[in-house]
């Protein structure tokens, strides 16, 4: 496909969002006044201008992504500046993407954040652990994790999100893997992860989803469904059990911990998010006035097994664990 091809992707991402973004600004006399008063007739469109302008907020921050990338680029590349300084610079560019996009939802959706288990997040990088409830959660792990502990972020990410400007250009300077969680044959990319693992510094910390995807009941349905289906009942058990996270799938995260052995496992739990997980809920106001909690805890390395095996029983373990957390929390 061409949009594997980054040329091509960017080709059309980058122009994009060029063009969308000022046509927003430009627009926005009218679209301001129409999506106030649909707010006011409408249960549906309650948040619609709140929506919009997060939406236009969004895209400046890709927009000015794109340019200071490039003027990055120019600076250390064109110009043959020193390779450590233009990572740091790009990862300083990533932490401001993304805190300006969690400030612009806390004060657009009136969000308050209350975040447990700090004492958890002092001692080096780990491998962090999130529950995953919608794309906006993606930026939890920068705002109360990396940049308060001044630490570099890996990402384990799924390739789709390459279609992003901003994560394309900068996720790929920086060292991330964006995993194809379609191929035939995961060797070559569970390979990558634990090389991205082997290569961390203390100072750095690994982020992986391992549900795979957004948690939603529709999907937990059709994994129970599946599990049904192929006859695994302790895998259909464990998924029954979890009614708020999706079943982890423990490759990834196994192939960080073979590569990083020496890192601590941090798991962070959180509510707040599911108004978040779709256009439908951010335009009717089910985001509004939410308290976002966040949880945190930590495994040492010490306590966490030598073999896969083992390995594989923490995880499933702690993810029930997580899944408590969730309903307790909700």
């Amino acid at each position: 496909m061409k949009m594997n091809n980054p040329l091509w992707r960017r080709l059309v991402s980058i122009p994009l969002v060029l063009t969308v973004f000022p046509f927003m600004v430009a627009t926005a006399f009218l679209w301001l006044p129409i999506s106030f008063f649909l707010g006011l007739f409408l249960k549906s469109a309650q948040s619609a201008t709140r929506c919009l302008c997060f939406i236009t907020v969004y895209l400046a921050c890709e927009w000015a992504g794109i340019v200071a990338s490039f003027y990055l680029w120019l600076k250390y590349r064109l110009a043959g500046g020193d390779g450590k300084d233009y990572l740091n610079t790009n990862s300083r560019l990533q932490f401001w993407w993304a805190d300006t996009l969690k400030f612009a939802a806390q004060k657009l959706f009136r969000l308050n954040f209350v975040v447990e288990g700090q004492a958890s997040l002092a001692g080096p990088g780990a491998i962090l652990l999130p529950r995953h409830s919608s794309i906006g959660d993606t930026v939890l792990p920068m705002s109360f994790y990396a940049i308060p502990r001044s630490f570099q972020v890996r990402y384990v990410l799924k390739k789709e999100l390459l279609l992003d400007p901003c994560l394309d250009i900068v996720g790929n300077r920086l060292p991330n893997v964006f995993l194809d969680r379609v191929a035939e044959d995961m060797t070559a990319e569970l390979a990558s992860l634990q090389r991205l693992a082997a290569e961390a510094s203390e100072r750095e910390s690994l982020v992986i989803y391992i549900e795979g995807t957004r948690f939603s009941l529709q999907k937990r349905q059709r994994i129970i469904r599946s599990l049904a289906a192929s006859g695994n009942s302790d895998a259909l058990q464990r998924a029954e059990r979890l009614t708020s996270v999706l079943p982890p799938r423990p490759a990834g995260v196994l192939a960080l911990m073979r590569g990083a052995p020496q890192k601590d496992l941090l798991f962070c739990a959180h509510t707040g998010f599911e108004g978040s997980a779709s256009f439908a809920k951010l335009f009717n106001g089910g985001w509004m006035d939410t308290t976002v909690r966040l949880r945190f805890w930590r495994v040492a390395a010490a306590d966490i097994p030598a073999d896969d095996e083992g390995r594989r029983a923490l995880l499933l373990a702690h993810w029930d664990k997580m899944n408590l957390a969730v309903v307790d929390m909700s």
